[in-house]
């Protein structure tokens, strides 16, 4: 393969959902400054499915359009890694990789305990988590890790899986709320969801966080501006994708590429976390 500027990066997901969710944008940022560093740049497709996202490979591969590929959101029973390995194409994973792929890491299992530590200290006892969808593998590692937690701490932990958007946020809040045991505490998986959540909350006449805590996954300036501002779990995602991109050139320039991993996210406390109000107290 001839050597090019550009390093290539899918990523399959609705263009409106992209546009609204900040952290792609940022994660994207990390990779471009990083590579610019070395005279190379981006080459960004988005597609709505894996098989666009593999179509997508194979005439990158055709062309000879990229030296390397960043794989976002690994799922289970993947294909994509296999794509790659035939189509020739150098890869770098950002998430959990299968088998011996090189991969930058997001501590999902050190930052699940930190968020519920913060919601155990503060008294709270029924957990609700919306995820993101259920086949990645982030996903089901932070469940794993949060049904654990849970019941080392003999507290109620309930999961319902979301598609990271606004409307599957506002749907689940209202569903988990209205049910015969309301969670005192959700947890989103992205900053859209709990935007959303909050909204809904609200609506539903609850006070935040007297009557309902709430958490948001990715710190953004979404949730700083939230009314109140959402607690949430911070990671630096530029230097996300600078570790990345990082990790990238070295595989370009045939250095060997040990996993890596990011810092564990950390709880910014803000005004949606409280002790559990009175229509959670145990009479």
């Amino acid at each position: 393969m001839r050597a090019t500027s550009a390093v290539g990066l899918v990523l399959a997901r609705p263009p409106r959902l992209l546009g609204a969710e900040p952290f792609f944008m940022e994660f994207i940022a990390g990779i471009e400054e990083r590579l610019a560093e070395q005279g190379r740049s981006v080459l960004l497709h988005i597609v709505a499915n894996h098989t666009a996202e593999i179509a997508a490979y194979r005439r990158w591969a055709g062309q000879q359009l990229v030296d390397a590929v960043v794989l976002v959101n690994p799922v289970v029973d993947d294909t994509r890694p296999a794509v790659l390995r035939e189509l020739g194409l150098p890869v770098v994973v950002a998430g959990e990789a299968a088998g011996d792929l090189p991969a930058v890491r997001r501590d999902d299992v050190g930052s699940v305990r930190a968020a519920l530590a913060h919601l155990l200290d503060l008294g709270h006892r029924r957990i609700a988590r919306v995820s993101g969808p259920e086949t990645l593998r982030h996903t089901r590692t932070r469940t794993a890790a949060l049904l654990e937690a849970a019941r080392s701490a003999g507290v109620t932990a309930e999961m319902v899986a979301g598609d990271y958007s606004e409307e599957s946020g506002a749907k689940l809040t209202a569903a988990l709320l209205g049910g015969s045991e309301p969670p005192s505490a959700i947890v989103y998986d992205n900053d859209l969801m709990a935007l959303a959540g909050l909204n809904t909350a609200k609506e539903l006449g609850l006070e935040i966080p007297r009557d309902l805590s709430l958490i948001a996954w990715d710190d953004s300036s979404l949730c700083r501006l939230a009314s109140p501002p959402l607690t949430t779990m911070s990671l630096d995602v530029h230097l996300f994708g600078d570790l990345v991109a990082e990790s990238v050139l070295r595989l370009i320039d045939g250095q060997p590429v040990a996993q890596r991993w990011c810092e564990t996210e950390t709880v910014v406390a803000r005004g949606t976390t409280a002790a559990p109000g009175p229509r959670h107290q145990v009479a």
